[in-house]
């Protein structure tokens, strides 16, 4: 059993793992961390993204020996119920969730995008989402939320 050093949401992780090519999300999943999901096991649908140093990345393709030491922020270290990030409230604001399985993914690309381009086009908003696959046909309100998030006007 090796020794895994994490940096989750500002915390110090030290997790015990047998195999260094363990998927990050089941690591975070098993701490307790269930925001990011499951979705396809393969990097293509988003619903596991969380962001590391900086970038939105699928965690179902990141092993935990490459995420060890690297800046590691999920949905819970994102914002909170009184201090939502300005994705989060921009997101209850639209009213954006249907199902919300593609929600947590979303929202983390999004909250890179804007971290990196704060003032972003749609059309940039739109190529920052192309990794995140959402099956009720959210994509205009996501949209929206993520230019009235970056205190621009957004779609109609």
């Amino acid at each position: 059993m090796a020794k895994f050093k994490l940096r989750v949401n500002g915390k110090a992780r030290t997790v015990d793992a047998s195999d260094a090519d363990k998927p990050l999300l089941y690591v975070l999943r098993g701490l307790g961390l269930t925001a990011a999901k499951d979705g396809c096991g393969l990097g293509q649908c988003g619903a596991c993204t969380v962001i590391i140093d900086g970038n939105a990345a699928p965690s179902c393709q990141v092993t935990i020996a490459n995420a060890q030491d690297k800046l590691i922020t999920t949905l819970e270290g994102l914002g909170s119920a009184a201090r939502p990030h300005p994705v989060q409230a921009a997101f209850i604001e639209e009213q954006v969730p249907q199902c919300g399985y593609c929600t947590s993914g979303i929202i983390m690309s999004a909250a890179a995008l804007l971290a990196k381009t704060p003032k972003p086009s749609e059309d940039e908003v739109r190529a920052a989402l192309d990794g995140n696959l959402c099956r009720c046909g959210i994509h205009v309100r996501v949209v929206r939320a993520v230019m009235a998030a970056a205190g621009q006007r957004g779609l109609p």
